[in-house]
């Protein structure tokens, strides 16, 4: 084989400190671009180990055949026998909001009620708590999301803006829960199946609380991001949270196994009435280092530990 790891991805912005992570500890890896590609379904495997770093929300960078292309490759690797982290189990989940709700009530973990559909005269007849939001199956950086206020806004909106069905033509109704806007919600970062840190988000009514450097600065400055914030008036803000509760991490974990994701973030909201309502699962996960500097660690280099130990146990060299 050429390498010890392959890591597939999409936006080099997000993926450069892993990268420059990698090449730092000397792991041989080649980054396999997945915006343009081919692979031979018969293919000969080049690493080992792959890990998949691709993101549901590509189709907003027009780099939408980079996530059928992602799924199509991990399953003829898996077929093949390579061990792909955060491989095509864990991306199907990551593409499918509808999926992420059946398998929490499958958890028996308190989530939003959610209703999929792919005709909005369905929804008429099915759906009747407003306000409530309007999200993508296929999700990402809190893309194409609206709070909407009743059925009429939901008409209007589609009838206005038909690329919201994009890019798979099946959105989701999902029950709104207010929020102290000071506390905002909280993401738990795993590795390896265990807690990495978790922080608090602050939107300030945005839907985008993605939290690479590149989206969403530390220094307050304007991120270089292709998901457009539409009402916010103040950046989003993370905080570290070291008082997470042990109940929430233990859902995070059972989340993370079932759903089978090496690397992963957790979202969840805490409602008036004491409800803990889990939201939003992430499998591409971009890692905030000045988050992870308040626990006392890199969290790239506590990545790529994860990674040698998994090339450890493949036997490959490093």
């Amino acid at each position: 084989m050429k390498h010890d790891l392959v890591v597939l991805f999409e936006h080099p912005q997000w993926q450069k400190p892993l990268f420059d992570a990698l090449e730092a500890r000397r792991v041989k890896f080649v980054a396999f671009d997945l915006k343009q590609a081919a692979f031979d379904v018969d293919l000969s495997p080049d690493a080992p180990l792959y890990f998949n770093q691709a993101s549901p929300s590509a189709y907003v960078r027009d780099h939408t055949r980079a996530v059928p292309f992602a799924l199509s490759f991990m399953r003829t690797l898996e077929n093949a026998g390579v061990h792909v982290l955060n491989g095509s189990r864990a991306f199907a989940l990551e593409l499918s909001k509808s999926a992420q709700g059946s398998m929490l009530h499958r958890l028996q973990i308190d989530h939003p009620k959610s209703l999929a559909f792919n005709s909005v005269e369905a929804v008429k007849r099915r759906w009747t708590e407003w306000p409530a939001l309007l999200k993508p199956e296929q999700g990402g950086s809190g893309a194409r999301m609206f709070l909407l206020q009743s059925f009429e806004e939901l008409e209007r909106t589609l009838s206005l803006q038909p690329e919201v069905w994009l890019p798979d033509n099946l959105l989701l109704l999902q029950e709104y829960f207010p929020v102290d806007a000071s506390r905002g919600i909280v993401r738990m970062e795993f590795l390896g199946g265990e807690l990495l840190y978790a922080m608090r988000v602050v939107s300030h009514g945005a839907f985008n609380l993605c939290p690479s450097e590149v989206c969403n600065p530390s220094d307050g400055e304007e991120g270089h991001c292709s998901i457009p914030t539409r009402t916010p008036t103040k950046p989003v803000e993370f905080y570290p949270y070291r008082e997470v509760p042990a109940e929430a991490v233990d859902a995070g974990k059972r989340i993370m196994a079932e759903g089978g994701l090496d690397v992963g973030g957790i979202e969840y909201l805490e409602t008036p009435d004491g409800r803990r309502v889990f939201y939003d699962i992430n499998a591409n996960s971009n890692l905030r280092p000045a988050i992870a500097k308040e626990f006392g660690f890199d969290p790239f280099e506590r990545v790529v530990d994860f990674l040698v130990g998994e090339l450890e146990r493949t036997g490959a060299s490093k």
